[in-house]
């Protein structure tokens, strides 16, 4: 055994390495966590001892590609290169290490995809390749390795879905393939993962519901499907994981109510249901007593305790059954007829005078949150469209704050008729809104329009404005954490106006007043005026738009925020930098693509957070 692990051994190199190659015995090689032992594997690591079962290379020392000729070593058992600057393609020779239970590759700069030859490993019991730069669909193969206990695939680029082949992996303890853009639905089948205690897929493209035989995975502690676009609802059975600690499910598309099963959870210590459509009683009981409105905001339908700042909900009807059954005969049902007569004389009018209506409004989100918001309470919401109430200006329209009389916020754009591309920017703008909806994009409420004096379009109200004002005013200012999360948010928008829907669309108008924030600082991409549909066969035609030219340079007080975390900024900065340069490439073909931008920054997000946690 050599142990040589936080040594301060002076300019060693990987030349000692040849000297190494007579020591026949060696069955442990340590140089870890040791910035002295630097440079590129040699190929010569191949001719090691034939009885090497663990070779520890970890903390920043190598650059520069694995050598195949690792796969020479026959008895290795365990691989650990983690932390350093390993660029290149794992090897398909390690493939042979038939002895191999553990390959940890974690935290380097590896390209392309998992080699299937590491299918051959039935030995192997932890493959852990977080943070790199891996693509490509995840092999299905990997489910032929029932020996796997941890899997670790964050922060990565992998596309595609789980793979079915993995229901085989009945003795997994931990899966986490985070920040990745894997697609599809959930596998249904998951609950056959019975041995899990930790399963993160956050930060990925789930669309389906959460399959219910979750809850057969008995000892799970942690589970987040945070950011995803999971529907449906909460499944009840997830009050039968007695064992769960930790569950997000932040930021997806659930809806109905929160499960009063959950409050059987007596050792859940975390819980995040925000930003979803959920609706109903939030539950009281069990842990339900320790969370705050972070857990619940961003769901405009819960009700509950006055200390959770949502509405209260509503008392119930009567109970007693006769009372009830009285008050349906003799009330309800004459009530029921009467509206129903009055709706049908309604229709009747509607269709005669709807040729003569000078006022239309369009439902314009298929999500139900669409009002009827007339011209006259336009004016009067806006004090007849003051310049007091005046939000700002732009190309084709002006935005106004408005407020209802039931005390709704909102803000209107106004199309400036006279000019000439008003009325298509209109168009373009009502029929781009109504058809699709994101986190990241702004919600449009209603329109109002006639056929020559009015056009407009009414949307949320951002109550933190716009992200040019945070940029450039002196009474404002953003960290480098909050403009990541920024650029998040606005990667996100564009990666679905890109890549989630049939037909990609491009915003054309990209720039810090188009980005809106909201209460919690969220950003929302507004202003389709000039947006472009491209088609199939116009994918790769050059667009005439010309969008504003800007420049935005540093605010100066950036690290003045941060105190002592000045290096953790910095390398931030700088990977974000890098991102934009990637993002410029002269050839549109060798850019990225908003999946990989947005895999990227959060994978920047992970870092910073990992650096500022480290001089706290």
């Amino acid at each position: 055994m050599l142990n040589l692990e936080a040594t301060n051994l002076t300019s060693l190199g990987m030349s000692f390495l040849s000297s190494l190659t007579n020591c026949r015995g060696l069955e442990f090689l340590i140089f870890s966590k040791n910035p002295l032992v630097s440079g590129e594997l040699p190929g010569l690591v191949g001719n090691l001892s034939g009885t090497l079962q663990r070779f520890y290379a970890s903390a920043y020392s190598i650059s520069g590609i694995i050598p195949s000729e690792i796969g020479n070593l026959s008895r290795l058992i365990s691989i650990e290169l983690v932390e350093n600057k390993l660029t290149g393609t794992i090897p398909t020779t390690i493939g042979g290490l038939k002895e191999l239970q553990s390959l940890s590759l974690e935290n380097n700069k590896l390209e392309g995809s998992i080699p299937f030859e590491l299918c051959h490993l039935n030995k192997l019991a932890f493959l852990l390749l977080t943070n790199n730069k891996l693509s490509e669909p995840i092999p299905a193969c990997l489910g032929n390795l029932i020996s796997l206990r941890n899997l670790f695939l964050g922060s990565n680029m992998f596309s595609s879905s789980i793979p079915s082949s993995w229901k085989g992996l009945n003795d997994l303890l931990i899966l986490n393939l985070s920040y990745n853009s894997l697609s599809g639905p959930l596998p249904i089948d998951m609950g056959k993962w019975k041995a899990l205690t930790s399963m993160d897929l956050s930060n990925n493209q789930f669309s389906s519901n959460i399959p219910t035989g979750v809850a057969d995975i008995k000892d799970l502690t942690h589970f987040s499907l945070s950011n995803n676009r999971i529907t449906g609802s909460i499944p009840e059975s997830f009050g039968d994981l007695l064992s769960l600690e930790f569950l997000d499910l932040s930021r997806n598309n659930l809806s109905g109510e929160i499960p009063k099963s959950l409050e059987k959870l007596r050792y859940l210590k975390y819980f995040n249901v925000s930003f979803n459509r959920l609706q109903g009683e939030i539950p009281k009981g069990g842990s339900f007593g320790n969370y705050s409105i972070e857990s619940f905001k961003g769901n405009e339908a819960l009700c509950g305790a006055a200390q959770l700042h949502v509405p209260s909900c509503k008392t119930r009807p009567l109970r007693n059954s006769k009372v009830r059954t009285k008050l349906i005969i003799f009330v309800a049902l004459p009530i029921a007829s009467a509206i129903l007569v009055l709706a049908l004389i309604i229709i009747i009018l509607r269709r005669r005078k709807r040729k003569d209506r000078s006022t239309t409004q369009e439902d314009s989100t298929p999500l139900g949150t669409w009002r009827r918001i007339s011209y006259h309470e336009l004016h009067q919401a806006t004090n007849g469209f003051s310049d007091r109430r005046l939000l700002g200006n732009g190309s084709y329209g002006s935005v106004y704050q408005g407020t209802l009389l039931d005390g709704m916020e909102f803000a209107v754009k106004v199309f400036k008729l006279e000019l000439e591309g008003a009325f298509k920017s209109f168009d373009v703008e009502c029929e781009i809104l109504r058809n699709i909806r994101h986190r990241n994009l702004i919600k449009i409420i209603s329109s109002c329009s006639n056929d020559l004096d009015f056009k407009a379009l009414v949307l949320e109200f951002m109550s933190n404005g716009s992200l040019d004002k945070w940029l450039y005013s002196n009474n404002h200012s953003l960290d480098i954490l909050q403009r990541l999360n920024i650029m998040i948010d606005v990667a996100s928008a564009l990666e679905y106006l890109h890549h989630g829907n049939a037909t990609p669309l491009v915003h054309c108008d990209l720039k810090p007043s188009n980005v809106l924030l909201d209460e919690d600082m969220v950003a929302h991409l507004s202003d389709f005026g000039i947006a472009k549909l491209l088609c199939e066969e116009d994918s790769m035609i050059q667009t005439m738009t010309m969008a504003t030219i800007g420049y935005m340079a540093p605010d100066t007080n950036l690290q003045s925020n941060i105190g002592r975390k000045h290096s953790a900024t910095d390398n931030c900065a700088l990977s974000i930098l890098q991102v934009g340069l990637e993002c410029s490439v002269e050839a549109p073909d060798e850019r990225l693509d908003m999946k990989e931008t947005v895999t990227k920054l959060k994978k920047i997000k992970v870092k910073l957070l990992e650096d500022i946690g480290r001089v706290r």
